[in-house]
């Protein structure tokens, strides 16, 4: 008897992201062995089928930039209606005092609703670490690992303090040589490489009025040795861009290539504050861009000019950002949000719903420096997302694809990651969600009375 999983065919969807797909996939060992034209059937030899008629199909969403342990700190009424700097000053003070067993819980939190969004491939840049926070991304690793979700994680890191002139509160930095020895080990622990990689590390101090220009550098080097993705906050507003001028004698991206950082190795969160000559060299660098529309507009940043930096030559993706300043996890959410910006600043013709889609999907995976997810061709990863158009919303839309973002998805049906069902019937598997939700709140609770 065969003990290899079951050739799948997710069958006849409503319509696909990819033309080529129109008639479904075939999914074997968890990977996509067959894409199939519109009204036919497979060429292999299908044993199970999923029947695809009521749904839209995508590659699963790709998530570049987030915060987990934020979601602790949604609509937080000290933080409400402030931009950045204020922002950040104002929880920094709660933040300074999570656990290891608060951020569990956060990181749970977050991936599921992720999850339930349709984003298989989960992102986060954790940079707070107090002594109650020593083993932060070992906590997220098994998480992901026990979710079955993609993730690719950072080891963020802070070491200049406000006694420095930087930020964050003191307790919450470090110095350069733990920070670089950790990042090592972590590294070595977790990353794994090639195609089908499950969990990924990169490097990502936070941003360049958090660290020192040594912890850059040494950062840069690092990823080199290693082999690993670099990943930072730049031209988020224009204070960081004042605050680069007064303190290093130049603009943020200068900085950044001063540093070691200009590269194909490198994806930045934000990047909206760039030049048309800067917006020229990120793209002949091939640097990634992870644009986080909602935070941008909760937190009055500004407009991140997609179009522009994508005609450079650079990966454009999307993100949700931390669930502090978008208040949410939701990566088909932040699609619509994408579209909607992306036509105040330029045009609906030249913002169009498949555009948003993948940058969603093939534009974060290449941020990531990935080309096996993202996308429902043969032999990428079997990682889909299928949404129903069955709620009021949807109601009378014509174009399957397009009511995604126009009429506001918010949750798929059914999920897909590596082959293995991860969400059905709109629920999390082997999660309770209720009881999940309850600790998390509880957690929450007991975070804004440590301040």
């Amino acid at each position: 008897m065969s003990s290899h999983p079951p050739v799948t065919w997710i069958k006849h969807p409503l319509a696909a992201s990819d033309p080529d797909a129109a008639g479904g996939v075939v999914v074997q060992d968890g990977r996509i062995i067959e894409a199939v034209a519109a009204g036919q059937t497979p060429r292999t030899r299908v044993e199970q089928t999923f029947d695809a008629s009521r749904h839209v199909l995508l590659p699963g969403l790709v998530n570049t930039h987030h915060h987990f342990y934020q979601t602790l700190t949604r609509a937080y009424s000290p933080a409400l209606n402030k931009e950045l700097f204020p922002w950040l000053t104002t929880l920094y003070d709660v933040w300074a005092n999570l656990d290891e067993a608060q951020l569990a819980l956060a990181s749970e939190l977050a991936m599921v609703e992720l999850l339930m969004s349709g984003c298989t491939t989960v992102a986060d840049h954790h940079y707070v670490f107090s002594g109650a926070l020593e083993h932060a991304i070992d906590v997220q690793v098994e998480t992901a690992r026990r979710l079955g979700v993609r993730a690719a994680l950072t080891r963020g890191s802070m070491s200049v303090g406000r006694e420095q002139g930087g930020l964050p509160p003191q307790s919450v930095v470090q110095d350069e040589a733990t920070i670089l020895d950790e990042s090592t080990r972590l590294i070595d622990a977790y990353h794994q490489r090639g195609e089908g990689a499950m969990v990924t590390l990169a490097l990502a101090p936070c941003s360049p009025f958090s660290v020192s220009r040594e912890l850059m550098v040494d950062s840069a080097r690092l990823a080199e040795q290693k082999d690993v993705r670099l990943h930072t906050h730049l031209a988020e507003t224009e204070d960081e861009t004042q605050y680069c001028q007064k303190l290093f004698g130049m603009r943020p991206l200068d900085y950044l290539e001063a540093t070691g950082w200009l590269s194909d190795r490198t994806w930045l969160a934000h990047g909206i504050h760039f030049n048309d000559d800067e917006v020229a060299r990120l793209g002949q660098a091939g640097t990634g861009i992870a644009h986080c529309p909602s935070s941008n507009m909760v937190l009055g940043s500004g407009m991140c000019r997609t179009l522009e930096l994508e005609a450079a030559g650079c990966p454009v993706g999307l993100a949700v950002d931390g669930s502090a300043s978008a208040d949410h996890s939701n990566l088909a959410e932040e699609m619509r949000q994408a579209m909607l910006i992306g036509r105040l600043r330029y045009s609906p013709s030249q913002v169009r719903h498949q555009d948003v889609i993948r940058w969603a999907t093939e534009g974060s995976a290449r941020c990531l420096g990935r080309s096996d997810i993202g996308g429902l061709k043969v032999g990428q990863q079997a990682d889909l997302a299928l949404f129903r158009l069955d709620e009021p919303r949807f109601s009378g839309a014509e174009n399957p694809l397009a009511a995604l973002l126009l009429c506001g998805a918010h949750r798929a049906d059914r999920v897909m990651v590596a082959g293995q069902w991860r969400v059905a019937d709109g629920q999390p598997l082997d999660v309770d969600l209720g009881e999940l939700m309850a600790r998390h709140n509880a957690a929450a609770m007991r975070l804004r009375r440590a301040v």
